[in-house]
């Protein structure tokens, strides 16, 4: 756990980033939390985000996925497609997560599919399915970002 893969962008988006002297792959790595976790981003786009996380590590005292990590996965992939959308001037900051747990998951890896509901000029709304490794959901979530003017020192404006 905590091995980061790199994450795939469209040539443009990275263009785009380098220009400004910004590192994507460790900007929209899963952070400290979903190192820990295991959450590692698979492809990244504003269209579609993928990421997977063990359940191993991840469970509550029942031994089943603990509905805490599917939500950590789920904002992580759908803030990452928020920020892609809004692009190098904008922050992604999450206002809104709500998560509907199907089934449990006892072992192996889940993995979470972020396509976008809603993009606009200041927020972005994403559902976010997660399955396990036979392809039943185990949970869907949605994720409301708002996005903030980034201020000329790097900062939320």
């Amino acid at each position: 756990m905590g091995e980061q893969h790199s994450v795939k962008f469209p040539q443009e988006v990275i263009d785009e980033y380098a220009a400004l002297g910004v590192d994507l792959p460790a900007l929209f790595s899963a952070g400290d939390l979903g190192t820990r976790m295991g959450v590692q981003i698979i492809e990244a786009s504003a269209d579609r985000v993928v990421g997977t996380m063990p359940v191993e590590g991840n469970t509550q005292p029942y031994g089943l996925l603990h509905g805490g990590a599917s939500a950590v996965l789920a904002e992580t992939l759908g803030s990452v497609g928020s920020m892609l959308h809004g692009g190098s001037k904008k922050l992604a900051v999450g206002v809104d997560l709500n998560c509907t747990h199907h089934r449990g998951a006892r072992s192996g890896l889940v993995t979470g599919v972020a396509t976008p509901v809603h993009r606009g000029r200041s927020t972005a709304t994403y559902e976010i399915v997660i399955s396990d490794e036979q392809d039943k959901r185990v949970c869907t979530a949605r994720l409301t970002c708002l996005l903030r003017d980034v201020a000329p020192n790097g900062s939320a404006g």
